[in-house]
């Protein structure tokens, strides 16, 4: 539990780096390599919407662009009533990156928690189907 409860101070420190002029919904992401190591993200929103991008995505991102590719756990925070679930684009790129069994923990503003998995958030991902 310390590492999670690591990753999730994490992003909640992530998520007070958040551009959100528009929504005002900050979120803050952290993820955890498979070799231990820390990244985390938050939602940086634009002008012309199609061209955000959601804290999870950030995190892996920055992740993936250090050349790390296998993803061991994330913490989604957002300052909600209720933990903020990850979009379909994020869901999307978490079942790239993690493997189904992957912990995912979702976080609210008063520090109500949710753990599943990344097969619970994406069941049936699309895959390569080769």
């Amino acid at each position: 539990m310390a590492d999670t409860d690591s990753l999730v101070a994490q992003a909640i420190e992530a998520s007070k780096k958040a551009y959100v002029p528009y929504s005002h919904f900050p979120v803050g992401a952290a993820v955890k390599t498979k070799d231990g190591r820390i990244f985390t993200g938050c939602n940086i929103e634009n002008t012309s919407f199609g061209l955000t991008i959601c804290g999870e995505r950030t995190a892996i991102f920055k992740a993936v662009s250090a050349g790390c590719t296998e993803l061991a756990e994330i913490a989604v925070y957002g300052q909600t009533k209720k933990p903020v679930s990850p979009c379909g684009a994020c869901r999307q790129v978490m079942a790239e990156f993690f493997a189904p069994s992957s912990k995912v923990t979702l976080i609210a503003e008063d520090g109500l928690t949710v753990a599943m998995t990344v097969e619970d958030l994406l069941p049936y991902s699309f895959t390569d189907l080769t």
